[in-house]
């Protein structure tokens, strides 16, 4: 029966080895087909890939088993919804019209089972972080997409992996502050009447409680694959076949 809703952030497939990539590769295709039974409805909350700019014509090579294991999900039944994350530097129109995934640029507000969800990637939201801000609006401009898709191919990507190789330096080593800047943003939206905040970002998986409501940062594949569960009215964190948080 399809009545849980699932969360994946931060996979950055793409980054390190091909043998460390086709070992998280083969968990996340593991992770949607089990997730084919049971998925109402699938969140990927940003950064599925290191880098990701969408040509007209042009795919980046590699990750097939990805995209089949996505779209036969789709295909299952399950919506599946993908909010951009600071990797993903331009959408078009592959999620959409091949693998049937809808695609958000901004962060996504939905009532679950009576629950109220405020689900975003999160780059951007800290108080502390105008200079990456004014990054986005550059990268998010469609007038500066367009003119880098004019760049081959071969020198586009290798320039969009230097770039996230720098914008995952920035987010590492950035000094927000001693309290979690993240969970700061997230009380704000909280008191604003939001049951559950869901980050990625940070890659500092955290659940945390504050006024009846939860903040959850989703972490990343990076050191252990995880994800979110929702079914009963319940949040559940999971390491990828181990349980590692309920609430």
């Amino acid at each position: 029966m399809k009545d849980k809703v699932y969360f994946i952030s931060d996979i950055h497939l793409g980054l390190e080895s091909k043998e460390r990539e086709a070992a998280k590769e083969q968990k996340l295709v593991e992770l949607l087909y089990f997730m084919q039974e049971s998925a109402k409805t699938l969140y990927i909350v940003g950064d599925l890939f290191d880098y990701w700019f969408e040509y007209r014509r042009v795919l980046q090579k590699g990750f097939f088993r990805t995209f089949t294991a996505l779209q036969d999900l789709t295909r299952s039944g399950t919506e599946v919804h993908f909010i951009i994350g600071n990797h993903d530097f331009m959408h078009r129109d592959f999620f959409k019209k091949e693998l049937g995934i809808i695609v958000h640029e901004d962060p996504v507000s939905v009532t679950i089972d009576g629950k109220k969800f405020f689900i975003a990637h999160g780059d951007g939201l800290v108080a502390n972080d105008l200079g990456y801000r004014i990054l986005k609006k550059i990268f998010r401009n469609k007038f500066f997409q367009f003119l880098y898709s004019l760049v081959h191919p071969d020198f586009g990507v290798w320039l969009a992996s230097g770039s996230s190789k720098s914008s995952r330096k920035y987010t590492n080593t950035k000094d927000y502050g001693e309290q979690d800047s993240m969970f700061l943003a997230a009380k704000g939206y909280i008191e604003k009447t939001y049951d559950y905040v869901i980050f990625g970002h940070s890659h500092k998986k955290s659940v945390s409680p504050y006024k009846g409501g939860y903040y959850i940062n989703l972490g990343s594949w990076l050191e252990q694959p995880c994800y979110g569960a929702f079914y009963n009215k319940k949040f559940e964190v999971l390491d990828w076949k181990e349980n590692v948080t309920r609430i």
